[in-house]
C-alpha cells in the first residue's frame, strides 16, 4: 500500500525472506483484468415460457442490456433495453406473451424498480414508478399471465404493501395494505395470498393464514434458531401442497412437503452434512418439485421424480463441474443449461428433452470466450479443523506453476490471500471464481473459508457464530491460516486478508484485533463501527432487526452497545501496524460511507497511512465493470507491493470508472500518476 519511502514503517518483509510468488507463475500467461472482470460477452441466458425467444444480457455500447433473439436463430438478436449507466443484471420472463420484466436501481441505492418491456412492440414501463420505492417481486403464474404480484413501499418505507399489477397497462390494484408489519407474502398459482410472515420480538417468525374475516390467524411459526435455515418455497399449481426447506426439529434443512388438507408433512430430501437449498427443479405446469440441490463441498443434484432422472444423468456427463437449469419452457420440452467448473467459466447449452431417455444437448455459447484457452486453474475443496474441532469446508486455489503433479498441494510455500466471504450469513462454494483465478494468476495461493456463522451446513453451524463477531468467527480464519502454514501452502509472515461486506469487516478485525497475523489487508465496503452499522440499516430491513440483535449484538441496550463497541475495529485503530486498502461505494445503503470514513479519519488522526478508494456511483460492492476493474487494478498493485506477486500496470483500467482517492494515492505504485490523466465518469 505504501510508497517505498515509508513501507518500512509498517514492517514489510525483506525480499530474501519472502516466498517467490513470481516463480509460481513463471512462463504463465498474465490474464488481463478486463477478461476476468469486464462485462461478459453473454450472461443470464433464458428461454421465454412459450419457447419463442432466447434472451440474455450482453453489452450495448459497453453497458449490460437485455438482448432477445428468435429461439431458433440467436444470430438475429437485438437489444430490447438501452440502459446507459449501471446495466441490467436481474431479469426474467413473465407469462404474458412477449413480456420481459427486469429490476434496476440507481447508483447502487438498492431501491430496485420493476420494469417491463414488450419485446414485440418495444413498449417499456416502470411498474413501480414512485419515489424512493423498492419493489419486491412476489408471484407470477401461467394461470394468470397478464398480472403479477409486487410489493412496494412507497406508502411506508419500512413495510411493503402488496399490489396486483396489470402488465398490459401497468396499473396496480391494492391487494393488501400492510399495517400489520408483514415481512413477506406467499401466494398460490391463482395469485391468492395463502400465507404471510411476520417477525417476532424474539427473533423468530409467525406464519399467518387468512382467517376468512379479513384478518390473519397463526398457522405455525419459525423459531429464532431456525430462521436462517427454514423458508417456504411455494405451492403446487393445484394448491394442495406447500413446500419448505425446513430445519425445524432437525439440524440441516430438508425439503418438506405439506399436504394442506391433512397437515401431513413428508420429508422429500435430506442430507446430514448440508442443507437442502432453495435451488430446486419444479415441473413448470404442476409446480411439483422433481429435484433438489445439496451443496457440501460441491453442488450435487438429487432426483425426486424418476421422470427427470435421465435428464440429470445427461447433464452430469457435461463434465466434472456443476450445472444449473436456468429455465424450462412451459411445455417442458426445452431447457437452458449453464455449466461451469473452477477452471472453466460458464458455457450455455440448449437441452431438448426426450421423455424417459437422454435428451439432446446443443452448445449455445460461452459467457466469457476471452478466457477460453487461458491458464485457469483448479479449485480444491478442503475440510479444515478449527481449534474446537468444528469442520470448516474451505476452498484452495494454487497458481499454475505451484502444483506440478496437480494434487492440490503446493510444491513449496507461496504468499497467500485469505479471501473472506460476506454475509456473514452466506457461504463460499466450488466453481469458477474470478477473484480466485485473478489472484492465483498473479502468483498467490488463495484460501476461502466457511467460518462458523456461514450458511449451508445446518442451523447449529450458524448458531455457533451468534455474537461471535471478532471472536470465534475470527479464530476460524486464523485457524485456517495455521492449517495453510502447517500444510506447506504458505509461511506465517506472508498472508494477506481480503474481503467484502462482512469480509471487509473481517479484514479490519484482522488488522486491529490480530495486528501481527496479516501482512496487509484489502477491505471492500466493510463496517468499522458496529453501533453505527446497526443504527443505520435500511428501513425495509426492520423485520430482520431482531436477527441482528441476537446474532451480532443489540444496539438498543447498554450491554449490547458495549459489546458492539468491543467488537468494532474502530475501537482498536491504534493497533494497526500493516498496510490497509479500503474501497467504498458512496451510495451503499447497508454499510454506509461513514463506516469507511470513520476508520480513515481515525487512522489519519494517529498518523497511520491508509489508501481509500471511493466510488460515487456505487453501492454495496462494485456493480459497474469499469469500477470493478479500476478497484482491482489498485488492489493488484497494493498486493504486489505487500506480497511480491506480479501486477499488470493500471494502464487503461480506470477508463469509464468513477474512481476517486480521498486518501493515500501515493501509497500504491502508479496510482497517483494514473489519476492525473483520469477523467472521472459517474453514472447513475
Amino acid at each position: 500500500m505504501l510508497a517505498a519511502a515509508i513501507s518500512g514503517v509498517l514492517g514489510t518483509a525483506h525480499a530474501d525472506s519472502r516466498p517467490a510468488a513470481p516463480a509460481a507463475v513463471a512462463g504463465v500467461e498474465l490474464i488481463s483484468r478486463d477478461a476476468l472482470f469486464g462485462n461478459p460477452e453473454k450472461g443470464a441466458v433464458q428461454l421465454s415460457p412459450d419457447g419463442k425467444y432466447l434472451s440474455w444480457v450482453a453489452p450495448l455500447d459497453g453497458v449490460l442490456n437485455i438482448w432477445v433473439a428468435p429461439a431458433e436463430d440467436p444470430s438475429k438478436a437485438r437489444a430490447v433495453t438501452d440502459d446507459k449507466a449501471r446495466g441490467i443484471r436481474q431479469y426474467f420472463w413473465s407469462y404474458r406473451a412477449n413480456t420481459l420484466l427486469y429490476l434496476r436501481d440507481s447508483g447502487g441505492d438498492e431501491n430496485f424498480h420493476l420494469n417491463s418491456v414488450d419485446v414485440a412492440s418495444g413498449t417499456r414501463r416502470d411498474l413501480s414508478d414512485y419515489p424512493k420505492t423498492r419493489a419486491q417481486f412476489v408471484q407470477a403464474s401461467h394461470l394468470h399471465p397478464d398480472h403479477v404480484l409486487v410489493g412496494m413501499n412507497d406508502r411506508d418505507a419500512t413495510w411493503h404493501d402488496l399490489y396486483k399489477v396489470n402488465l398490459a397497462d401497468g396499473k396496480r390494484e391494492l391487494v393488501h395494505k400492510n399495517e400489520q408489519e408483514i415481512a413477506g407474502y406467499y401466494a398460490d398459482a391463482n395469485l391468492a395470498v395463502r400465507m404471510v410472515q411476520k417477525a417476532r420480538k424474539d427473533g423468530g417468525q409467525d406464519l399467518l393464514e387468512p382467517d376468512g374475516k379479513g384478518g390473519w390467524k397463526k398457522s405455525s411459526d419459525i423459531p429464532f434458531e431456525d430462521s436462517l435455515t427454514t423458508a417456504a418455497l411455494g405451492y403446487t399449481t393445484d394448491g394442495k401442497t406447500q413446500y419448505y426447506v425446513d430445519s425445524r426439529g432437525r439440524d440441516t434443512a430438508g425439503l418438506i412437503a405439506v399436504d394442506l388438507a391433512s397437515g401431513k408433512k413428508t420429508v422429500m430430501a435430506e442430507d446430514k452434512r448440508a442443507d437442502v437449498g432453495e435451488e430446486v427443479l419444479a415441473d413448470p405446469k404442476t409446480g411439483v418439485i422433481q429435484a433438489v440441490a445439496v451443496d457440501y463441498q460441491r453442488s450435487e443434484w438429487k432426483a425426486l421424480d424418476p421422470a427427470i432422472d435421465a435428464d440429470l444423468k445427461t447433464l452430469r456427463n457435461l463434465g466434472p463441474g456443476t450445472f444449473a437449469v436456468n429455465t424450462r419452457t412451459l411445455d417442458d420440452k426445452t431447457w437452458v443449461i449453464a455449466y461451469s467448473a473452477a477452471e472453466n467459466p460458464v458455457v450455455y447449452y440448449r437441452y431438448e428433452r426426450q421423455p424417459g431417455a437422454a435428451g439432446k444437448l446443443v452448445k449455445l455459447f460461452a459467457g466469457r470466450p476471452a478466457l477460453e484457452g487461458k491458464p485457469l486453474v483448479p479449485m480444491w475443496p478442503q475440510e479444515i479443523k478449527a481449534r474446537d474441532g468444528l469442520t470448516l469446508v474451505s476452498y484452495l486455489t494454487l497458481p499454475r506453476g505451484a502444483d506440478a503433479n496437480n494434487d492440490g498441494k503446493a510444491d513449496q510455500p507461496l504468499p497467500l490471500v485469505l479471501l473472506v466471504h460476506g454475509g456473514p450469513w452466506a457461504r463460499d462454494g466450488y466453481g469458477y471464481n474470478a477473484s480466485h483465478q485473478w489472484l492465483a494468476n498473479r502468483g498467490y495461493a488463495v484460501l476461502s473459508v466457511n467460518y462458523r456463522g456461514s450458511t449451508g451446513f445446518g442451523k447449529a453451524f450458524i448458531g455457533k457464530g451468534d455474537q461471535q463477531w471478532a471472536k470465534t468467527m475470527h479464530d476460524d480464519l486464523i485457524d485456517a491460516v495455521d492449517w495453510a502454514v502447517k500444510s506447506g501452502v504458505t509461511t506465517k509472515d506472508d498472508v494477506a486478508i481480503m474481503g467484502g461486506s462482512y469480509g471487509g469487516y473481517a479484514t479490519l478485525v484482522g488488522l486491529t484485533f490480530t495486528p501481527e497475523a496479516f501482512k496487509c489487508g484489502v477491505d471492500i465496503v466493510g463496517p468499522s463501527n458496529l453501533n453505527t452499522l446497526l443504527s443505520t440499516i435500511p428501513p425495509y430491513w426492520a423485520a430482520f432487526l431482531e436477527q441482528f440483535a441476537k446474532r451480532v449484538g443489540d444496539p438498543r441496550t447498554e450491554d449490547g452497545k458495549k459489546l458492539l463497541a468491543e467488537r468494532s475495529p474502530l475501537s482498536r485503530v491504534g493497533d494497526i501496524k500493516r498496510p490497509l486498502l479500503i474501497g467504498q461505494g458512496a451510495n451503499d445503503p447497508r454499510v454506509k460511507q461513514d463506516e469507511s470514513d470513520q476508520i480513515v479519519k481515525a487512522m489519519k488522526a494517529k498518523n497511520i497511512p491508509v489508501t481509500y478508494l471511493l466510488f460515487p456511483d456505487e453501492g454495496h460492492g462494485f456493480a459497474r465493470p469499469a469500477n470493478s476493474k479500476a478497484f482491482n487494478a489498485v488492489a493488484e498493485g497494493f498486493l504486489s507491493q505487500c506480497l511480491g506477486g506480479r501486477a499488470q500496470p493500471i494502464g487503461e483500467d480506470f477508463k469509464g470508472s468513477s474512481i476517486s482517492v480521498p486518501e493515500g494515492a501515493a501509497g500504491v505504485p502508479g496510482l497517483a500518476d494514473a489519476l492525473k490523466s483520469h477523467k472521472q465518469e459517474v453514472k447513475k
